[in-house]
């Protein structure tokens, strides 16, 4: 999952200058993107093997977390973690595990491809969401930017007539909805709070949380399965450590068009390892997306330091 857009260290990201390197940081971004995608593909593999989304995310929060605390211990240690609103992180990793938990489940109902298309229509609805609770301006021309997304959003589920389940395409709806309600919470624990942190008491928060049912959920599984819930794990956290990286060296506005290249390595991944050709209309819908998305966080970086959702949250 993505976590802010400030620096890394110790210290608030308003509070640091910017340092920019424009390549370094695409380099990171892509790279991130990548290992999302591929985290995502290696749990899918899960789910069709029989693994709950509940147990998912227990391993893909406890295989992450030793990445998570050597990235912390090497970038400043405790001093990098201290937090003064205990309260701020619980509410946000109350909400962050709510998203994933519906992201895994319209990922063990929907094709890969079509769970990360509808996935990257939350900075549609975190704009709307910014609008309608946080009362913040939204132009006519972003309102239009919105509007595109959304029919991309439409062309992907084509209601009674695309074969995707709709409990799932529901719960992938409402996991992209939850992502918008996380970047607000994200907005406003990034005035205080570094993304380190950020990323350090999320992970805490969701291991300990999602342990306590383990005892009644947990089932032996195939090595290969180990294998791919492991490497989901750490492939989210090395991604959530890169994503974090980028924003050092470049801007979100020159960084966040390259997150959509997780759709493209979505339709690959379905194609090589679940033989799940991309459809004209995923195709389509996502492209209708992906320039919503773009221009909503175009418009959004001249107006403010802002928090891009996606399916990055993960």
């Amino acid at each position: 999952m993505k976590s802010g857009t400030g620096t890394l260290g110790t210290k608030p990201a308003a509070a640091l200058p910017p340092v920019e390197h424009r390549g370094r940081g695409i380099a990171l971004r892509i790279g991130g993107v990548t290992c999302f995608a591929t985290m995502m593909a290696a749990l899918k593999y899960a789910t069709l093997h029989g693994v709950g989304p509940a147990e998912i995310l227990f391993y893909r929060n406890l295989f992450s977390l030793p990445t998570i605390i050597l990235w912390v211990m090497v970038g400043g240690g405790i001093a990098a973690v201290r937090t003064k609103r205990p309260g701020a992180h619980a509410t946000r990793s109350a909400l962050g595990l709510s998203v994933m938990f519906c992201t895994f489940l319209a990922l063990s109902m929907l094709p890969l491809a079509e769970a990360t298309v509808i996935s990257f229509s939350s900075p549609l609805f975190a704009t709307i969401l910014s609008s309608l609770v946080l009362k913040e301006k939204v132009l006519w021309h972003r309102w239009g930017a919105i509007a595109v997304g959304l029919l991309g959003v439409l062309v992907v589920v084509r209601p009674g007539g695309s074969g995707l389940p709709a409990l799932g395409v529901a719960v992938a709806l409402i996991a992209a909805l939850g992502a918008g309600l996380v970047t607000m919470t994200l907005r406003q624990i990034g005035q205080t709070e570094s993304p380190t942190a950020t990323v350090f008491w999320f992970n805490i928060a969701s291991v300990i949380a999602t342990a306590v049912p383990m005892p009644f959920l947990f089932q032996a599984h195939s090595p290969a399965i180990w294998v791919a819930l492991a490497l989901g794990g750490l492939m989210g956290g090395i991604a959530q450590i890169m994503i974090t990286a980028a924003v050092r060296f470049a801007p979100i506005s020159a960084l966040a068009p390259f997150d959509y290249l997780q759709i493209v390595w979505a339709m690959l991944w379905g194609f090589l390892l679940f033989d799940a050709f991309p459809t004209w209309n995923g195709v389509v819908g996502a492209m209708l997306i992906g320039s919503g998305g773009c221009y909503v966080i175009w418009r959004e970086r001249r107006t403010r330091t802002i928090v891009v959702p996606s399916s990055n949250e993960l």
